[in-house]
């Protein structure tokens, strides 16, 4: 029984292994619904820099504009990028031979958030490196191989890998903070800072869209557990009362 217990936790953690496409997070970043400021800039940038080849399909315009309280006007001016009617769905405005480009369709992001964790979405967009051997120059330490481009470089500037020996100096504690072998070869229109700051607001809106209601289910939450709460100071109490005679 013990080892069939041991079994499913290591079936568990390489599932989880595999959804994180194989390789840890070295950054951490945690979403917060609550933030309508940093969702708003999150949902700008994707529309000006994602929309273009990703869609979500299961997020409404109309849906996304009252959730995070953006007025119809704004919501056509800068975010309606794909649709002209606010009850459509957010699709990409990539076209079906988009496959022959890339060699497979880029995918719908609704749910990646949730498949790969915040965490992997933001080192993501945070290891893009220069790589002559690849058709479009770039690839990506979280997912080695990768086919889409670095559409974020202006911000962020190129990074370039600094090779196996800087891989083995981070793997035994020789470099500071997170093990990423990477160094900035080009300056963007950004700081790190500034960058890393942009690409979480940009995952924040990633992980609103993929569980629009989290915020209300959370609100609703803490309300169910105070009325139980009142609730169970009643029942006791009505306990003892029924109960006050028996003894």
């Amino acid at each position: 029984m013990k080892r069939f217990v041991l079994s499913l936790i290591a079936v568990s953690f390489s599932g989880a292994s595999v959804a994180a496409g194989g390789a840890a997070a070295p950054y951490t970043y945690e979403p917060d619904a609550s933030n309508k400021a940093s969702l708003q800039r999150g949902a700008k940038d994707f529309m000006a820099y994602c929309s273009g080849c990703h869609g979500l399909k299961y997020l409404r315009y109309n849906r996304l504009a009252a959730d995070l309280e953006i007025p119809e006007d704004l919501l056509q001016k800068y975010l309606m990028v794909t649709s002209d009617k606010p009850g459509e769905h957010i699709k990409s405005a990539m076209p079906e031979t988009s496959s022959a480009w890339f060699g497979q369709p880029p995918p719908d992001l609704s749910l990646t958030t949730r498949l790969r964790t915040p965490s992997w979405v933001y080192s993501y967009l945070l290891t893009f490196y220069l790589d002559d051997s690849k058709a479009n120059g770039v690839n990506n330490l979280m997912l080695p191989g990768v086919s889409m481009p670095h559409v974020l470089w202006e911000l962020q500037g190129w990074l370039e890998h600094e090779g196996a020996e800087a891989e083995a100096d981070a793997d035994h504690g020789g470099h500071h903070g997170p093990s990423v072998p990477l160094k900035q070869v080009t300056e963007g229109t950004l700081s790190e800072k500034e960058y890393q700051a942009r690409v979480g607001d940009l995952v924040n809106f990633m992980a609103y869209a993929a569980e629009p209601g989290k915020a209300d289910r959370l609100s609703l939450g803490f309300w169910v557990l105070c009325f139980l709460a009142v609730l169970f100071g009643w029942a006791y109490f009505l306990k003892k009362e029924f109960w006050r005679d028996v003894h």
